[in-house]
């Protein structure tokens, strides 16, 4: 198992080009082949968690070239979890895709395992110029994605979403050039050793580079106020490529989390900490701006795109607390956001479905055929995404407020929090009442929903209780993961020649 660390990208590539050189194939083939590649990746990923969990950082160099030279993986607890809860949702989300969605357009599950391929690449890569290529593979196989099915709709969202990511790799490219230019090195690893060791002359560039790159990862994670192009785009995908695109998110955070810890972390001197001032308002304000966005919202999906942003500022206020328990706090929830956010897109299609030509706009439409099923799904999605015990949303938001130290912080993140939930369970209420009480008398002609999709649908909404069921251990390894990225020296042996 040397090689181990570089399936997670090599399955989905190869599985790719395989099913472009297979065009001609049968869908059956190329949809076999896809569950496979995809599912292959869910026992990959528990045993690279596993490996991480010993503690011990796990280096693979491409090539044989040691460190800082060469193209490095590094893996470590926090890029394990990304591994794991990406397999896991994009397992559901190809299993969904199966019963029709992929025959919209051409290629669709080749796109998919491209997309695979970036985002796992972007969690094990060390070096920030393959992070800004794994970004490109990712987000040229998301733009086609996005588009998979035509329609007027993802079109003109299609539009925005291209156009303000190519704006955003142009400033990607700028950082990542003024960092090379100053340190000589793009290894993230030695980034660290070199920037806390630079000229004091030199750092107001070295803080210019890291505020761009601050911007690029906002952009990526919908932090406001970058943030206006993810509802329309999210809403108008289809259902299995906006469940996806729930992780999509979570990697602008990750990239946060990694440079800002790593880079300008603990040994990086006078720059220590130098975004946390800016993350902690952010991270307010983009919490409120999507529950707003929720309470106006006229149509399902887009409610539901909403939360994804509220979800980005919860996160967000547990990493700008810069603190370990604020980290293992915002870890936790990011497995619990994910996890639902993937599942409440996959009820929403099925909601849609069954509603005629309404689909998911919150007007009054034939009854769905299925309520007490479908409502049944919805409504377990909803309490969890918005917080409420039993479930997982309502332990990592606890996590959260309990990490907060006492004063001002505190005084501004209880209510935000607490009066956001409120908020995100009006917007759901509110949807979910003229779903499924408010409909028009006219006779409902639609299908029962495909047993398959209400199964994909069920697998990741039933992550919420396997979190909580399994809550100390998930606690356990979070809060070790956090542990391990404030402590920067394991990484700085890898320089040493001490890494795996």
């Amino acid at each position: 198992m040397n090689h181990a660390m570089i399936l997670p990208i090599l399955l989905p590539l190869f599985t790719g080009c395989a099913l472009l050189l297979l065009h001609r194939a049968s869908l059956r083939v190329k949809r076999l082949l896809s569950l496979v590649a995809t599912w292959l990746l869910v026992p990959l990923s528990l045993w690279l968690l596993a490996v991480a969990d010993t503690g011990v950082l796990q280096v693979y160099r491409l090539g044989d070239w040691a460190p800082p030279f060469g193209i490095m993986l590094l893996l470590d607890r926090l890029s394990a979890l990304m591994l794991l809860v990406t397999s896991w949702l994009a397992g559901f989300a190809v299993l969904y895709a199966c019963r029709g969605d992929d025959e919209r357009g051409p290629n669709f599950h080749a796109l998919f395992q491209f997309q695979l391929m970036g985002i796992n690449g972007a969690f094990l890569t060390g070096d920030l110029f393959n992070l800004f290529v794994f970004f490109e593979v990712l987000l040229i196989s998301s733009y086609a994605l996005l588009l998979h099915g035509q329609g007027a709709r993802r079109v003109q969202a299609g539009i925005h979403y291209v156009v303000l990511n190519l704006l955003g790799s142009s400033l990607f490219l700028i950082g990542v050039s003024m960092l090379y230019g100053l340190t000589g090195t793009l290894n993230m690893v030695d980034l660290a050793v070199r920037v806390g060791a630079a000229d004091p002359a030199d750092a107001p560039l070295l803080a210019a580079a890291g505020y761009l790159l601050l911007v690029v990862f906002g952009l990526k994670g919908a932090i406001l106020p970058l943030y206006f192009w993810l509802p329309r785009a999210y809403a108008s995908a289809t259902a299995p490529v906006a469940a996806l695109f729930a992780i999509m998110t979570k990697l602008g955070l990750y990239a946060v989390v990694r440079v800002f810890t790593l880079i300008y972390g603990s040994e990086a001197g006078t720059l220590e900490g130098m975004v946390l001032d800016w993350l902690w308002p952010l991270s307010m304000l983009t919490l409120v701006g999507g529950v707003l966005g929720a309470l106006a919202a006229q149509n399902l999906q887009l409610v539901l795109s909403y939360l994804v942003v509220v979800s980005v500022g919860t996160l967000l206020a547990g990493v700008a607390l810069g603190s370990e328990t604020g980290l293992a706090a915002a870890l936790y929830y990011l497995l619990h956001s994910t996890l639902i956010s993937g599942g409440l897109f996959l009820v929403a299609d099925l909601i849609a479905r069954q509603r005629g030509d309404a689909a998911g706009e919150l007007v009054s439409a034939p009854a769905v055929r299925q309520p007490l099923m479908l409502g049944a799904m919805f409504f377990a999605g909803a309490i969890s995404i918005a917080g409420l015990p039993p479930f997982s949303g309502f332990i990592g938001k606890l996590m959260l407020l309990r990490a907060v130290p006492t004063g001002l912080d505190a005084a501004l993140l209880w209510p935000v929090v607490l009066i956001g939930g409120l908020g995100m369970l009006i917007a759901l209420n509110r949807a979910g009442s003229m779903v499924f009480w408010r409909a028009s008398d006219a006779a409902t002609v639609a299908t029962p929903a495909d047993p398959v999709r209400v199964a994909a649908a069920v697998g990741l909404l039933l992550g919420s209780l396997v979190m909580v069921g399994a809550a100390n251990p998930i606690q356990a390894y979070v809060q070790a993961a956090a542990a391990q990225l404030f402590d920067l020296m394991p990484y700085m042996q890898i320089i040493q020649g001490g890494g795996a």
